[in-house]
């Protein structure tokens, strides 16, 4: 039986997608175009493969049935054409789309950043949000090359690696009436605090410990980056607890100090995960290694 294999990645990209428009744009297609291929695979198919619903399109048992074997024989294909391409960081023109949280935008892309200039100059980076659902990030699909922050319930078609372990500390303003170079727990629970929502999983590292240990703690603003959080402190009384490594950037800003915290509130992992269809692909191999590299030197600095 004779076959198009150009139709094999429309039917993944619908499959993840579950969306014609979305599936279209992820491809580079129109979405005329993109209809006239799925007719050709339910001709092929001899299935509707899927249903049109209010909010998208749904597999059918029989596409749910053949996906994973088709995108792991497309994996598979990806792994032998590009183990077989060379790569040159030096005189590589490439963009990567990373993911990253907002700890790890603020805390450690910066460092990525610099690392590329001098190694890569040509490589670009394009970063998208990471929050609450790993599939809006599209590395799922494999979209975007990678998610950079805390990775909980992974599908089964990413890869994760540890990259370091984050402990957390606590931001007051510099002339603070009441807290000098220590906090005590007393203080820290008669303070107000500014409280960082970022749309991840990173505050259940805060709010965990807390209520393990019964520690009070009385919000009085909550903002959605770390980006604002020196400028609040640096004018009012309040207090703040931001993972370390935020912690040693504002360490610069004489507005404010960095004490440790008055409890043990533990440490939360600070992970990376790709699409195992990159496992092979040199230059992302050579990125993952400069990333885990530079995440290395600056927790141990």
């Amino acid at each position: 039986m004779r076959y198009d294999l150009n139709l094999l990645p429309i039917f993944v990209a619908l499959t993840e997608e579950r969306s014609v428009t979305r599936a279209a744009q992820r491809l580079g297609m129109t979405q005329p175009a993109l209809s006239n291929a799925l007719a050709r695979l339910r001709t092929t198919l001899k299935d509707p493969l899927f249903i049109r619903e209010r909010y998208g399109i749904q597999p059918t048992p029989i596409a749910l049935e053949l996906a994973p074997q088709i995108a792991q024989a497309l994996a598979q294909i990806d792994d032998a054409v590009l183990g077989q391409q060379d790569f040159d960081p030096a005189s590589a023109q490439r963009l990567f789309t990373i993911a990253p949280n907002g700890y790890v935008e603020f805390s450690l892309v910066p460092a990525i950043v610099a690392r590329l200039q001098v190694e890569a100059p040509g490589i670009r980076l394009m970063l998208t949000p990471f929050g609450n659902d790993l599939a809006e990030t599209g590395v799922v699909s494999g979209t975007t090359a990678m998610v950079l922050g805390r990775i909980v319930d992974p599908p089964d078609n990413l890869v994760v690696q540890h990259l370091m372990d984050e402990g957390l500390a606590c931001v007051v303003r510099a002339d603070h009436p009441m807290v000098g170079d220590t906090i005590s727990r007393a203080q820290f629970e008669a303070l107000k605090h500014v409280n960082v929502i970022p749309p991840g999983r990173l505050r259940a590292g805060l709010f965990q410990p807390l209520a393990q240990q019964n520690v009070k703690r009385d919000v009085a603003l909550s903002v959605t980056n770390f980006f604002s959080v020196a400028e609040m402190i640096a004018v009012t009384d309040h207090v703040a607890t931001l993972p370390q490594l935020i912690c040693r950037r504002l360490a610069h800003d004489p507005r404010v100090k960095i004490l440790p915290a008055p409890i043990d509130l533990g440490t939360f992992p600070v992970e990376m995960a790709w699409h195992v269809r990159y496992r092979n692909d040199p230059a992302h191999r050579w990125l993952r290694t400069l990333v885990a590299d530079v995440v290395s030197n600056v927790a141990a600095c």
